[in-house]
């Protein structure tokens, strides 16, 4: 394909974090780099946008703490580059069944990973946090040193603002519509909707949402990724209990294992409100949103009542906000050169199943590392596209599945 355009070490495809991330960490390294985003920059259709993400290394999957710690280095690393805050330190607390082969895993975890943490029972977990979380009798909680909460659009913008700063160029509105080998030049040019056309030596599709369709449309490839629409949700609470459930308080980042897996960060963003949402949503179309509910309403209003003692008026939330996960079929990040045609010119972001936001600075590392060197330095295995072909399932799990799929539950 002729080309006569402005010419770029790499093209990164996709604006939100994953995207963000990976054009800060090129644009640093001295490549120039191009960002590219199909929407506003900072808009609210995708997965990047919103008022806040958990920061947590309690996973039940053994390859994913060591990920998260590096990254909260990084997360600290670009607030003293930009001057201000974006990552608000809190303690985490994991609760559920005692039995529960899910938080058994993540105490392994923890333990295999040199994690600091404290595995404590009911009495225990009342009289830490002052009596304002309560839980069944068979329930053991496990806290965690390293939890807190992320402002995610504000934290976009600060790697964005980063890049630039470092050198690239960040454009929007610009849907990409192909990606095609250079065969004079080498490299690849990547297509608009507008008819632009930006040679690159590399790129990196960070396309979130849309990667699925992307890829299928540039090589044929289609992962096994779906998309689905969740809803957080915000809840009051009651009248002078405010300050009992804040981050500055030491109220916790949280999460109760079991059916439906729920999540939630202390008060912070909203003043007298509390964020508490079932980990999951339902299957759609990134293009055609239904713009609907979450699921399992019912189970959520009974966990808070529970759980907080009627300190949290659980009868409605008082605040919704919706986005998208890219679930993959285990849950895990795909990482990994598209190869065919392309080779290792073009590096894939994806499939980041609703838990990646927090490891957006590493992986934007691990993309950069990629795509310049073809290694990033550490084992990938479990994000490769390889492991679909083996078993479409993807990794194996030996813990129970924590989304939660289907519609609202009355």
């Amino acid at each position: 394909m002729e080309y006569s355009g402005e010419e770029y070490d790499v093209v990164v495809v996709g604006a939100g974090i994953m995207g963000s991330c990976t054009a800060y960490q090129l644009a640093k390294r001295g490549q120039k780099t191009l960002l590219l985003e199909q929407f506003d920059f900072l808009h609210h259709r995708g997965s990047s946008h919103g008022e806040s993400r958990t920061i947590r290394a309690s996973y039940p999957e053994d390859y994913y703490p060591a990920m998260v710690a590096e990254s909260a280095h990084l997360w600290e690393q670009a607030q003293s580059e930009i001057g201000y805050k974006v990552y608000f330190k809190a303690e985490h607390l994991d609760i559920g069944p005692s039995d529960s082969k899910s938080l058994r895993a993540v105490i392994a975890s923890c333990e295999k990973n040199g994690i600091p943490h404290q595995v404590i029972d009911r009495h225990e977990v009342a009289d830490k946090f002052s009596g304002r979380i309560d839980m069944p009798e068979d329930w053991i909680g496990v806290t965690a040193e390293l939890g807190g909460v992320i402002k995610p659009t504000k934290a976009v913008s600060m790697f964005q603002t980063l890049a630039f700063q470092n050198g690239a160029v960040l454009r929007d509105n610009i849907q990409v519509t192909n990606i095609v080998k250079d065969e004079v030049k080498g490299g690849v040019i990547v297509c608009g909707s507008n008819g632009e056309k930006s040679r690159g030596k590399k790129c990196v599709v960070t396309a979130g949402a849309w990667v699925k369709k992307l890829l299928k449309r540039i090589s044929g490839i289609e992962l096994p990724i779906e998309v689905l629409e969740t809803t957080v949700c915000y809840w009051r609470i009651k009248e002078g209990k405010e300050n009992d459930y804040t981050i500055n308080g030491g109220f916790p980042t949280f999460a109760s294992y079991g059916q439906p897996y729920i999540y939630g960060t202390p008060s912070f963003e909203y003043p007298g409100l509390i964020k508490v949402a079932v980990h999951g949503g339902c299957a759609c179309d990134p293009d055609k949103r239904p713009w609907g509910p979450g699921v399992k309403q019912s189970e959520l209003k009974k966990w808070i009542e529970r759980t907080f003692r009627g300190a949290i008026d659980s009868s409605e939330p008082v605040g919704k906000q919706i986005c998208m996960y890219s679930m993959t079929s285990d849950g895990d990040f795909v990482i990994d050169f598209l190869g065919g045609e392309f080779g290792e010119d073009v590096v894939i972001g994806g499939g980041f199943s609703g838990h990646g936001f927090k490891m957006g600075p590493i992986v934007g590392k691990i993309l950069a590392e990629l795509v310049l060197h073809g290694d990033a330095g550490m084992e990938l295995k479990h994000f490769r596209i390889e492991r679909f072909k083996e078993n479409d399932k993807g990794n194996p799990k030996d813990f129970e599945d924590q989304i939660c799929y289907g519609p609202d539950e009355v």
